[in-house]
Parts: C-alpha cells; structure tokens; sequence
C-alpha cells in the first residue's frame, strides 16, 4: 500500500484534505466515495512532497513537534509493532496535513524496500544528520526502539537548552528596545518644545544644554536617512556572511568576545557532548560520530578544528588529543574525554561532559543577565538624568539673574 493525498467535497459542498493509505487511486478514490465524501484531487505522496519551499510553505517539522513523533515512534516499536505498523498509527494520529504527508511518504519508501534510515533521508532537510545517523544505527543494531528513546530524550534536551538561552535574553532585550524608543522620543520631541524656550532668551546656555540642543537637532534631520543606513548595513551583513570567508572570520570574531564568546564556546560544546554522547553509546563507530557532530555546532573556526579532529582520529590519535590541539574546547571536557578513553567508558564520560557543559552554560547566562539587568537600567537612568540636568541647569541660571 501507498500513501495518497486528497482534497475531496463533502455533502455540505464543503473542502476536506487528507492522506489515505490504498494500493492505487483508483480504489483511494473508491474508499472516499465509500466515505461519502466526492473526490476532487486524489495524487501519491512523494518525497518531492515534503521537502522544503513547495507550494511556498513552511515543510519542516520543528524541534518540538520532532521530539513527540520520535518518542510515539519509540513506544509504538517497542511494544512489538512493526515500522509499517507504526507508521499506520502515526499517520492516522498526524497533528498536521504536513506530518501525515511526511509519515505516508516514509511508509511508502520503506514499504519498497528502503531502510527507515534511508526513507529519513530522502525527505528533504526535515531529519537532521545526527538523526538519521542515530536511526541507522538503531537499525544495524537492532536496538531501534532504544535508540529512539534517546534520540527523543537528546532532541527536548537541545530544545530545552536552547529555550533557556533564548527566554534569559527576553528581558534584557525589551529593556534595550523601549529605553532606545524613550530617549529617542525624549530627544526628538520633548526636548526640541522645552529647550525653545530657552532660545527665545537669548541667553548664554551651559555646555550641557547646548550639546543637548545639537544633538536634538541632528537627531531629526537625520533620522530617516540613520533608520535606512542601518537596514542597509544590516542587508549587507547579512549577504556578506554568505560568503564562506567572510563567515568563517565573523565566527572567530564572535568567540574572541569577552562574554558573547564564552556563551557562544560553551553552547557549541554543549551540543556536541550531547550529540557524540548519544552516537557513542549506540555504537556508532567514532569517525561517524565525528561527522555527524559537526553538523550540530554553528560555529564554523570550531567545526573546521572539528573536522580536524577526526582527521587526526583517522590517522590514530586519540579524541582527547586531536581535540586539544585547536584550543577551542573546553579543557575540562578533554580531560574527561581522556578518562574515558582510558577506562574504556568513553560514552559514559561523554554525558557527563555534556550534562557539566549544559549546566555551565545555564550558570554563565543566569549570571550573565543578571549582570545586565543593573548595567542598563544604570546607563538608561544616566541618559534620563543627563537630558534632566541640561533642560534644568538654564532655569536655575534664569533664578540666580532674577534675583
């Protein structure tokens, strides 16, 4: 049987979507008729299908909705169903049109013969690297509901890591946005109406004030041209760091960053001890591991001494020491990875790096914003106070000659 996607009418006259599983069209189009339903478009599920920008949607899955899917697919093998058979439940339980599209489309290429690896890997960029190497290895191992556990357990893990990342930075960065809108409309609007006040005077201003009026002025006869030169900046950067140069040198310039850096470092390495912990005790075979490692870490100095590292692997070296020669990762995740390789439990040390990297990575940031908060709510505070003291400073002036 194959996967088929339809749009059919119902009685109301009203459109319905969806995947059905027949041996042809023509008896998919004669259960939807058995359905009472008409059908208008009856098309198999291909590969094509479900991979990224068709019909201009967004055809991924994301981490989240990946995790559930790799989890339901665990419990379902486990419990001694077939990859068929689990695939038919998860189909007829699909969140979305998407997902039932994609599991049909898996089922129909592991149905002809395909390994559920391979059937991964002909969807697209939907299933990452790291995942389908995982499965594969599953599959040769004979552990596949096991390994799926894990998988499932890795991705929430990255997800959650990620998350935390993200939410810690939330709040800080609405304090930059709204304290960049508030002196903004303080020195283009407010301060402009007050400050004419002092003009029609003819008086001497301080040096506040007048520095104050300057850059009021500037301000408004500049600001459309300012607000297009940084979109203009920003599109530059961003077509700039297309070029695999220019990025590479981006990417060394971000970890050599006092703090930035260190995050950036950390959350690399982070996911890497996870992902070759992971490969590790599912008995992927070092050098795959390796591989499959560079596709999680973002930084591009350290995938490069990454690729390094298995190179040096190949040639006989141990992990710890081909690890170490580019000094981009952290000495104590060498160290660990050395005791392993030297008590035979390289994967078990290979969690615990990772579990002291995540949590090295939650304690930098939690400090990291808390050091933030105090710093710009102070550099606002003192913004606020200066254009205070230069609207305030002519008034008291103004008392002192009165009296």
């Amino acid at each position: 049987m194959a996967g088929f996607r339809y749009e059919a009418l119902t009685a109301e006259g009203k459109r319905q979507r969806g995947v059905v599983e027949s041996d042809s069209p023509r008896q998919a189009r004669a259960w939807l008729r058995d359905q009472g339903l008409t059908p208008v478009e009856v098309a198999p599920i291909t590969p094509d299908d479900t991979r990224p920008g068709r019909l201009g949607l967004r055809r991924t899955l994301d981490t989240t909705a990946l995790a559930i899917l790799t989890r339901q697919l665990s419990t379902l093998l486990g419990a001694g169903l077939t990859i068929e058979q689990a695939l038919n439940a998860l189909i007829e339980d699909a969140a979305s049109e998407f997902e039932g599209e994609l599991l049909g489309a898996i089922r129909g290429e592991v149905l002809a013969g395909q390994t559920l690896a391979r059937a991964l890997g002909n969807q697209g960029r939907v299933f990452p690297d790291v995942y389908r190497t995982l499965v594969d290895a599953g599959e040769r191992s004979g552990r596949l509901p096991d390994v799926l556990e894990r998988l499932a357990d890795y991705t929430e893990e990255r997800d959650t890591l990620r998350s935390k990342v993200l939410l810690a930075f939330i709040y800080p960065g609405l304090i930059v946005v709204v304290a960049t809108v508030v002196v903004g409309a303080l020195l283009t609007y407010v301060v402009p109406q007050v400050v004419q006040v002092f003009r029609n005077t003819h008086q001497a201003l301080p040096l506040l004030t007048r520095a104050l009026i300057g850059l009021s002025d500037l301000l408004r006869a500049i600001w459309p041209w300012l607000v297009l030169g940084i979109l203009i900046g920003l599109i530059a950067l961003r077509q700039a760091l297309q070029v695999p140069a220019i990025r590479t040198r981006w990417h060394r310039m971000q970890l050599s960053l006092p703090l930035a850096g260190t995050l950036i470092r950390g959350l690399n390495t982070a996911r890497l001890a996870s992902t070759l912990a992971i490969l590790a005790s599912s008995k992927v075979p070092l050098l795959t591991a390796l591989q499959a490692g560079a596709g999680v870490v973002a930084n591009l100095p350290m995938r490069e001494a990454l690729a390094v590292a298995a190179t040096r692997v190949q040639e006989g070296a141990t992990l710890s020491r081909s690890l170490a020669v580019s000094r981009l990762f952290p000495p104590l995740m060498i160290h660990m990875i050395a005791s392993g390789e030297a008590s035979g439990r390289l994967a078990t040390m290979l969690e615990r790096a990772a579990l002291q990297q995540t949590r090295e990575m939650e304690r930098r940031v939690t400090a990291l914003v808390a050091l933030l908060e105090p710093v710009m709510i102070l550099v606002m505070g003192l913004v606020v106070l200066l254009i205070v003291l230069a609207i305030l400073l002519p008034i008291f002036e103004m008392n002192q000659i009165i009296r």
